[in-house]
């Protein structure tokens, strides 16, 4: 489907015939690297994706097109993670080492990272704040990059490079909805403008908008779940939350069956239990999806200052807001805490009913456990406003291309929750009787709003940047030209994620924290040599030396070669050594307070299913910089001009990787190191204890294969097949601290990583008519609990068709996941694994779109 040229090094090799007009070809900025040359394909592996590629995705989005894409193979999400500090964003992990380790730029620039952390640690940037209509192309560099970029290159770049210049207009709209029943529907709309013409005319103005509205998708509207009834899965089980009980045993029933409860077996939910227990479907309260509205504007403006020299202005502002159910009720019983901010922890609040409360029939105080369905589901909704506003000059003087610009860019969130709970009116209503935790029939609106609460998380990030660069070809070699480039750049960053007053005064139960208040300045030098060797045969030497205000100087040096061996033959490869710098939230002095999903073999009542307890993160202000090695070799063979075969070999090796424990090796290794769990009087789990540590190395490596054919027949038109599959031989890192290296790759011991992951398409061109057919593949990868049970491969068809009904007006009908492929149980995530499947099934939309 979409068009990687295997790398900025093989047009020449798959088109042999433009071998012989290489010198007239211009010389352009390829990703990667600051010299301009005349070689569409470089000496790194960049995958190009066309506005035209697109548009034939049917897809409404950057992070849906960007996802979608082989090198992606794990550890990123959108979002369907909605147990998220970062619920509605989207993000890109390259070879599945993080978001924080693939930089994001927009025409080549910076932008700020989004307003807050995802998983607690990783600043990146939301896909979901960009523009779709404004995009021209992306060009995704699969190697690392910090000598030309920085730190957070390790992994790779994408450039998503908006229109320059544009003339006329052009209108799309889109309406879709789920065939199978769910209810959800999306609209999207989109208009881009532009006016003049740099050459002729001494000035460009490109403008575009684009908007995008989807319902919310519950897990009850999905039918397979709906029932949370897994028992005919593998290690599956009837997935209902008990509640309602005296003390600590389920089966002292209290209440009875009301509202949504129900009674069931003990054994159903937890195998080898006996008895009945009150117990309710969560489905209802699960938001696979989150509603979504979105609107985001693009402007470009250009104006020839002279012959040589233009000014530019780059304004981005997006606007997103994404709802969803953030959770059931809430239940309360003897782990229900509250935060202390004078002592920076927990507190446990008693849920226990008095003598004398209408609840407690007895003559000793009652310690219970229930769920306070008739105050609603909690509800979540996360509103973000986000800009970028750059401004430059560039152009030639005395032979040097040469660029400068300032920016600002800021992503401010606003997060606000309801029908979460007030400690203090809690407390009062278990001490004066006045609210009935049985039958909650018999409880007044006023006594519910009272215990009511609803709270503003207010989070923002901000980024000023400055960056100069030059280039010149500094003489002549017999075999070319030598290219130098250099340039110096300098940008603080800043993070200011707060929590509500209601949590730092106490007021908010069971309360969730991420609080970041940092920031820190980056200046850096950088220098580049493209020297051709012989004929044929360049090499690329680049160097970048930071120098960060927290923790110090890191330098990265890279060198690359391209070596076009024959017509139809070209090899390249490049090493190189790069750093990422802990991230704020990593280094700064910062506690979080999350909630985890662990199976504790340990626990009393539900030994073999999963339960949330508390998590504790501390900062680590001792962190040095995770270092890497990476080394990148690649060929590409074009037996004829319409055909092309690339392969390319990764290794990335980083030493002193920061994380922290997972939850399973907690667990596991609680006899050596039992502070790091607290566990309640009955033996339950109540607290995670973790700090960021450099833990250790990484290794991870892997293959990428890019076929690509064209046949094209007078009479049947054109058709272009493609295939891009990545391949993942290794993914190393130690369980915990001082721990050997464990192979992950085909596991999910650090996050799902497939080892094998594809697209592949076929489009057919012919006359009006253009249709493309889309195979998205990703393989199967085994359980870290079990690695004899794997969860199943998935395979999923899309397809486009698009008929010019007139020279300016376009139809085209989209269907994705065809053959309404049903998401691979996956019992680790209690369902499936959000961050490789979609559980839509099949989605069907119409799109228009016409051009004055």
């Amino acid at each position: 489907m979409f068009k990687p040229l295997a790398i900025s090094l093989a047009i020449a090799a798959a088109f042999p015939a433009f071998a012989h007009a290489e010198e007239e070809m211009l010389r352009v900025n390829v990703t990667g690297s600051n010299i301009r040359v005349s070689e569409k394909e470089g000496a790194s592996a960049v995958q190009v994706i066309t506005a035209k590629e697109l548009k034939a995705s049917g897809k409404t989005s950057v992070s849906d097109v960007l996802r979608a894409i082989s090198a992606n193979s794990g550890n990123s999400y959108n979002e369907q993670y909605t147990g998220s500090f970062s619920a509605g964003t989207s993000g890109l992990s390259l070879r599945g080492i993080g978001q924080k380790n693939t930089l994001i730029l927009v025409n080549g620039k910076r932008v700020a990272s989004y307003a807050t952390a995802q998983n607690l640690q990783e600043t990146f940037v939301d896909l979901n704040s960009l523009p779709m209509a404004a995009v021209q192309r992306i060009e995704v560099l699969k190697d690392g990059a910090s000598s030309v970029y920085g730190s957070d290159a390790v992994a790779g770049v994408v450039n998503i490079i908006l229109y320059k210049e544009f003339t006329g207009t052009d209108i799309t709209a889109q309406w879709g909805g789920s065939t199978e029943g769910t209810g959800q529907h999306e609209k999207s709309a989109a208009l881009q403008t532009g006016f003049g013409k740099l050459e002729e005319d001494g000035y460009s103005l490109v403008f575009s908008v684009d908007a995008q509205q989807r319902d919310k998708l519950q897990q009850s509207d999905v039918a397979w779940m709906r029932d949370a009834d897994f028992r005919k899965q593998q290690r599956g089980s009837l997935g209902w939350a008990i509640t309602n009980y005296a003390g600590t045993d389920p089966t002292k029933t209290l209440g009875g069956v009301r509202g949504p409860l129900q009674l069931v077996n003990y054994g159903d939910i937890t195998p080898g239990k006996t008895g009945q227990v009150l117990a309710y479907n969560p489905s209802p309260y699960k938001t696979l999806i989150p509603g979504i509205q979105r609107i985001h504007s693009a402007a470009r403006g250009t104006l020839k200052l002279n012959a040589d020299t233009e000014a530019y202005v780059d304004l981005l502002h997006s606007y997103s807001r994404a709802d969803q159910t953030f959770s059931a009720p809430l239940t309360v019983n003897n782990a229900t805490r509250v935060w202390n901010n004078a002592t920076q922890a927990l507190d446990t609040i008693p849920v226990v009913l008095p003598v004398g409360h209408p609840n407690n029939p007895g003559a000793t105080p009652l310690p219970f456990t229930a769920t306070l369905f008739d105050l609603g589901p909690r509800l979540k909704q996360d509103k973000v406003t986000f800009y970028r506003a750059l401004a430059g000059v560039k152009g030639t003087l005395a032979g040097w291309d040469w660029d400068a610009a300032v920016g600002h860019s800021s992503s401010k969130l606003e997060e606000t929750v309801q029908n979460f709970v007030n400690r203090y009116e809690f407390q009062k209503v278990l001490a004066d009787g006045s609210y009935n935790f049985f039958d909650q029939s018999q409880n007044s609106e006023a006594v519910r709003n009272r215990l009511r609460l609803s709270t503003l998380r207010p989070a923002e990030s901000t980024l000023d940047t400055v960056d100069f660069s030059a280039a010149k070809d500094l003489w002549q070699l017999p075999a070319g030209p030598l290219g130098f480039a250099a340039g110096a750049q300098w940008r603080r960053e800043k993070m200011d994620s707060q929590t509500s007053t209601a949590v730092l005064s106490g007021t908010e139960l069971r309360p969730a924290i991420n609080i970041i208040n940092g920031s820190r300045s980056v200046s850096a030098l950088f220098a580049e040599f493209n020297v051709p060797v012989v004929k044929d045969l360049s090499v690329n030497l680049a160097g970048r030396a930071d120098h960060y205000s927290d923790f110090g100087n890191a330098f990265s040096p890279k060198a690359s070669a391209r070596y076009q061996a024959a017509p139809w033959l070209l090899v390249r490869g490049t090493v190189s050594r790069g750093f990422r710098a802990p991230s704020l939230p990593e280094i700064t002095q910062s506690t979080a307070v999350s909630y985890v999903s662990v199976l504790d073999p340990r626990d009393p009542i539900t030994p073999t299913q999963t339960r949330g307890v508390t998590a504790i993160t501390i900062a680590n202000t001792a962190l040095r910089p995770e270092r890497s090695n990476n080394l990148n070799l690649g060929v590409v063979v074009s037996p004829t001009s319409s055909s092309s075969i690339g392969l390319d070999y990764y290794r990335i090796r980083q030493d002193g990787v920061i994380g922290t424990e997972s939850a399973t090796t907690t667990i596991a290794n609680e006899a050596t190191a039992p502070q790091k769990i607290t566990r309640d009087a009955d033996g339950r789990i109540t607290t995670l204890y973790r700090q960021y540590r450099n833990q250790g190395q990484r290794e991870v490596s892997g293959i990428d294969l890019d076929l690509r054919q064209r046949f094209t027949d007078k009479d049947w038109g054109k058709l272009t097949l493609a295939g891009q599959l990545s391949r993942v031989l290794r993914f190393a890192e130690p369980l915990s601290d001082g721990a050997p290296l464990t192979d992950g790759a085909g596991t999910n011991y650090f996050g799902s990583i497939p080892k094998w992951r594809g697209v592949s398409s076929a489009t057919w061109e012919q006359g009006k008519w253009s249709s493309t057919l889309t195979w998205n593949y990703v393989g199967s990868y085994a359980q870290n609990t079990h690695l004899d049970e794997s969860v199943a491969a998935f395979s999923t068809f899309d397809v486009t068709t698009s008929w010019q009904v007139t020279p300016a007006a376009n139809v085209t009908f989209i269907v994705q996941n065809l053959a309404n492929k049903r998401a691979p149980w996956d019992y680790s995530a209690s369902g499936f694994d959000y961050t490789q499947a979609d559980p839509r099934g099949r989605f069907a939309s119409l799109k228009l779109n016409y051009k004055f």
